[in-house]
């Protein structure tokens, strides 16, 4: 039985787009969403439950999203406040093997606060599958994550369930205010970075005596908001196939020989192309990103910046787009900032749908950038410099955490003065 379920879910996939199946399930949560606002006392009710939080998403997934929401969790470990861990999955095919924060799931929620580290989209889904007695008397709170202007109108559904919505930049915080008058905070990452000396050059089979470039994407995620061609394209433009003194290294996660194919068309003129499409711990990833010498991201988009931010902690110099969330923590005193148009989105991607807008960074700016970082070993040590100093700042410990434990002493003294 359980194989013909699989084979007729299979066919389905075949007959029904993407875009429509997505939109049925939607419909689906949009209307438990709507049996849990009627069934549910959505007033927090601070003496039901202890102090705490409860926070639910797949803290195991070996992806961004998984990252981000360790990240978090390691905030709160931080900060004192006391906090479980419900490990929710509906990843799919993803590797989802970090076991960091193993000692704190519980899979229970016996704390007065709820926190969703999970995208909108599948916030239904967890509500679907979560008993109602999760929701009743608790304070909901999600923690959510985007990378343009406009907020799209079919991950609205669960805001009626919330009282309020976090986000790690002021970017995604305006995008989303626009949709709804409950609050939105800003809080951002602490950021950690974890690497160790066995994963040099050598490991991942790179040369010790070659200017190192390196660009990262994952396909599972938008290639087109990643942009890794025109990162390609920038790197062929700033050193075409003469230079033997640089290299370009392309880490890929999940490629198809189609993604590896047309990557390999792009540099099949350059003499040095290192590919690494292994699955990589986040320790070797991070070892990979600091034994390189420039990291490059031509987004269109970005809900934070990640790997930007690891980048700089780990003193390896960034060339990136000057545009979304990454500007909260780059500038040109610690970045080589790329050129960009606003342009519309053409065909839809994702959820990054036509009629919207993003940048456009252009190739030749970043391989200006790329050049000078290369040539100018002053310009490249003070941005180098100046970077490591301002992460360390921007995305240190005592803001994230301070900013967690305020908001919740808020959050207590208003319902406090309540009762």
């Amino acid at each position: 039985m359980a194989n013909i379920k699989h084979s007729a879910k299979e066919i389905l996939k075949k007959i029904i787009p993407e875009d429509v199946r997505r939109n049925l399930k939607i419909k689906v949560m949009e209307r438990r969403v709507g049996e849990i606002v009627s069934k549910i006392q959505t007033e927090y009710d601070p003496e039901a439950h202890d102090f705490g939080i409860n926070l639910f998403g797949n803290i195991k997934a070996e992806i961004g999203l998984g990252q981000s929401m360790r990240l978090v969790a390691n905030a709160l470990e931080e900060s004192g406040i006391p906090f479980t861990i419900y490990n929710l999955d509906f990843s799919g095919n993803i590797s989802k093997g970090d076991e960091s924060f193993d000692h704190k799931i519980t899979n229970t929620y016996p704390y007065g606060i709820n926190l969703f580290h999970i995208e909108p989209y599948e916030l239904g889904l967890a509500w679907i599958n979560l008993p109602d007695e999760v929701f009743k008397s608790r304070y909901n709170i999600a923690y959510w994550l985007w990378e343009l202007e406009v907020f799209p109108p079919e991950w609205e559904f669960p805001i009626p369930v919330l009282d309020e919505i976090w986000t790690p930049s002021r970017f995604v915080t305006s995008s989303i205010q626009k949709v709804t008058d409950k609050p939105v905070i800003t809080i951002p990452y602490h950021l950690i970075v974890d690497t160790n000396t066995r994963f040099d050059r050598a490991y991942f089979d790179l040369p010790e005596d070659k200017f190192l470039v390196l660009a990262m994407y994952d396909v599972n995620s938008s290639a087109h908001r990643k942009n890794p061609v025109d990162a390609v394209k920038a790197y062929v433009e700033a050193f075409g196939g003469t230079n033997k003194e640089v290299g370009l290294v392309l880490k890929v996660n999940n490629p198809s020989q189609k993604d590896l194919d047309r990557l390999l068309d792009l540099t099949k003129d350059c003499a040095d192309v290192f590919l690494v499409s292994k699955r990589l711990s986040k320790e070797e990833v991070d070892s990979l990103i600091k034994c390189v010498d420039v990291f490059i991201s031509m987004h269109r988009a970005e809900g934070f910046g990640l790997v930007m931010a690891e980048a700089m902690a780990l003193s390896t110099v960034c060339v990136a787009t000057d545009w979304s969330s990454n500007t909260e923590f780059m500038n040109d005193e610690v970045a080589c900032m790329v050129d960009y148009d606003i342009v519309e989105i053409e065909v839809n991607d994702l959820w990054y749908r036509k009629g919207n807008h993003w940048a456009q960074p252009k190739v030749a700016s970043a391989a200006k950038c790329l050049n000078r970082l290369y040539e100018d070993k002053e310009y490249y040590s003070r941005l180098q410099k100046n970077a490591l100093e301002h992460i360390r700042v921007k995305l240190g410990q005592e803001q994230s955490t301070q900013l967690i434990k305020s908001r919740l002493e808020n959050i207590e003294d208003r319902f406090n003065e309540k009762i």
